[in-house]
């Protein structure tokens, strides 16, 4: 699922929550400042957090193809490319080449269901 958002007050929904499975990740794109970023959301039952989709190690994507992310059996989040692993709470690396750095949260929101950048109503 790929789905847009600018942070410049106009609002557009980056996912369903029942479209994320819990426990699950999902793909979406936001802008920041005209720039398109891709966004990696995570379930955990009614809350969503976020993440940039960029690992602090080598700056590429997490995910292996487009919107498929590995977990690990412990629950982490793994780099598709080095192996660094990130636990779900704060994002951080835990293990791999990037131990101690953090993803780059991404503030979000739930508003009925919708999600959305924090402080930005859905669009209706």
């Amino acid at each position: 699922m790929r789905t847009s958002l600018n942070n410049d007050g106009e609002s557009t929904l980056l996912a369903r929550l029942e479209q994320i499975e819990d426990g699950g990740f999902a793909e979406a794109e936001a802008r920041f400042d005209g720039t398109p970023e891709s966004v990696i959301l995570h379930r955990d039952g009614a809350a969503v957090r976020a993440w940039l989709n960029v690992c602090p190690h080598a700056g590429r994507r997490l995910d292996w193809a487009p919107g498929k992310f590995l977990k690990s059996k412990d629950g982490l989040l793994v780099c598709a490319v080095h192996g660094a692993s990130f636990e779900l709470q704060r994002g951080q690396c835990v293990a791999g080449p990037c131990r101690g750095d953090c993803l780059r949260a991404v503030p979000v929101e739930v508003h009925d269901g919708a999600v959305v950048l924090a402080g930005q109503a859905p669009a209706t």
